[in-house]
C-alpha cells in the first residue's frame, strides 16, 4: 500500500516501516507503551498528518493517512492503532461544529507542536461498548463555571501517552445530557490503572482510567445532547465515519497479515529439509497455499482502496471491515499451517503476528453487528 508514484513519500513510508519494526519484538515481550516509536513519528510529522493545513498540519487526504497507518502497522501494529485513533479524531474534529474554536485550535496546535495525542474513553466495566446501546455510568455534574466528572473506563488505547481524553458520559440533570466531555489528561483526579496484559497488541497500553472529581470548564462539554432527544441521524456523516474507520483501522490488521506473508515467503525460500534437498518454496502445495494468501490480501487491497475513496455506504463499509480482518486472520492462520512448530516458536515473528491479527475482530463493528445490519437492510429493499 506504499505509493510508489511519489518517491519522497514512499521513502518516508519505508523508513517508518523499518523504524517501527526495530522494537516490535521487545514491545510485544514487555508490553510497554511505545514511547520511542511515538517520538520518532512526532519528529517526522506523522502525528499531525490529519490536522488541517490552516492549523499548521499536513492536511493529508484519507489515502495518504491509510498508507501511513499501514506502514506503521507493518512494523509495529500497536503503535499504528494509537496513530489511527489520532487520525480519526482529527478528521472528525475538523468537521464538528460543536467544539468551541479556541479549544479546537488548542488540540490541533498541541498535535502539531508537541505531538499531543487524543483518543476516546468509551468502554465501561458495566456498560461495555456504547456501540451496543445504553447510558454510560460516567457522570458529569454541573459546578460553578463548569463540570465535575466521575467515572471508570476500560480499554483506553494509548492512555499512557495521551494529552486529551474524549470522555463518553452523561450529566446528572433531571433531563440528562449524553455525549463527549474533553478532559486534559494531566487534570487532577485522572488516574491510570495499568492492567493491560493481553495476548496481542500488547504495546497499546489500553489500561483502565478512573476519573475522580475531575473539573473542566463549561466549553469542555464539546459534543453533548439531551439523552431523550438525540440529534437526527446524519446519514452522510455516518457514512463518512464508517468509510474512514474501515480505511484506517482495517489497514492495521491487513498490514499485520502482509508482514506475516512477507516473513513466510522468505522463510519458505530458505528452509531446505534434508529429506527434500530443496527449498519448501519449490513444492506445488506450498505455492498453492501462498497463492491463496495472496488472493485474500488482493481482496483486502481492493476493499481498503475503495474505503479510502469514501466509496462505500455505511453498511458496506462495516461489511468491508469485518471481511478485511477475517481475510487477514485466515492469511496468518494458513501461514502457521505451512510452518508448523517453526511458526509457533517465539524465535520467529509469525506467532506474534497471529496474536496481533486476532485483535482485529474485537474492534467495532464486530462481525455479528455488521452482518445483522446488512441482513436487515437486505429485507428492506
Amino acid at each position: 500500500m506504499i505509493d510508489q508514484a511519489n518517491d519522497g513519500w514512499a521513502r518516508r513510508l519505508m523508513e517508518v516501516r523499518q523504524l517501527m519494526a526495530e522494537q516490535a519484538a521487545s514491545l510485544d515481550a514487555n508490553g510497554e507503551f511505545p514511547r520511542d516509536n511515538i517520538d520518532r513519528l512526532r519528529q517526522r510529522g506523522f502525528l499531525s498528518l490529519a490536522v488541517p493545513q490552516q492549523y499548521g498540519g499536513a492536511g493529508a487526504d484519507l489515502p495518504r493517512l491509510q498508507q501511513a497507518v499501514a506502514a506503521i502497522a507493518w512494523g509495529e501494529p500497536a503503535t499504528a492503532l494509537i496513530v489511527c485513533m489520532q487520525y480519526l479524531h482529527h478528521l472528525r474534529l475538523a468537521e464538528n461544529a460543536g467544539w468551541a474554536e479556541p479549544l479546537r485550535q488548542r488540540v490541533f496546535h498541541d498535535a502539531v507542536e508537541r505531538g499531543g495525542l487524543i483518543n476516546s474513553l468509551r468502554v465501561e466495566p458495566e456498560l461495555g461498548s456504547p456501540a451496543r446501546g445504553g447510558l454510560p455510568q460516567t457522570v458529569a455534574t454541573r459546578r460553578a463555571g463548569g463540570w465535575q466528572i466521575n467515572g471508570h473506563k476500560i480499554y483506553t488505547t494509548g492512555v499512557e501517552g495521551l494529552s486529551w481524553l474524549a470522555v463518553w458520559g452523561r450529566s446528572d440533570d433531571a433531563r440528562p445530557l449524553v455525549g463527549t466531555w474533553l478532559v486534559p489528561a494531566d487534570s487532577e483526579g485522572v488516574s491510570v490503572v495499568k492492567n493491560w496484559d493481553h495476548a496481542g497488541m500488547r504495546a497499546t497500553g489500553s489500561h483502565e482510567v478512573v476519573l475522580n472529581n475531575v473539573r473542566v470548564a463549561d466549553e469542555y462539554a464539546v459534543d453533548v445532547w439531551a439523552a431523550d432527544a438525540p440529534p437526527a441521524p446524519d446519514a452522510e456523516q455516518f457514512r463518512l465515519f464508517a468509510n474512514r474507520h474501515t480505511a484506517l483501522l482495517a489497514a492495521i490488521y491487513d498490514s499485520v497479515a502482509r508482514a506475516a506473508r512477507d516473513w513466510l515467503v522468505t522463510w519458505l525460500g530458505t528452509r531446505i529439509p534434508g529429506s527434500l534437498g530443496q527449498p519448501l518454496s519449490s513444492l506445488s502445495r506450498v505455492q498453492e497455499k501462498v497463492g491463496q494468501i495472496d488472493g485474500w490480501l488482493l481482496v483486502n487491497r481492493s476493499l481498503l482502496e475503495k474505503a479510502a475513496q469514501l466509496g462505500f455506504s455505511a453498511i458496506e463499509a462495516n461489511l468491508a471491515k469485518v471481511t478485511i480482518t477475517d481475510n487477514a486472520i485466515q492469511a496468518v492462520n494458513l501461514a502457521l499451517e505451512l510452518t508448523g512448530n517453526h511458526g509457533l516458536s517465539r524465535q520467529n515473528p509469525l506467532e506474534r503476528h497471529y496474536r496481533n491479527v486476532l485483535c482485529g475482530r474485537v474492534h467495532t463493528p464486530q462481525n455479528d453487528s455488521a452482518w445483522l445490519a446488512a441482513g436487515k437492510y437486505a429485507f428492506q429493499k
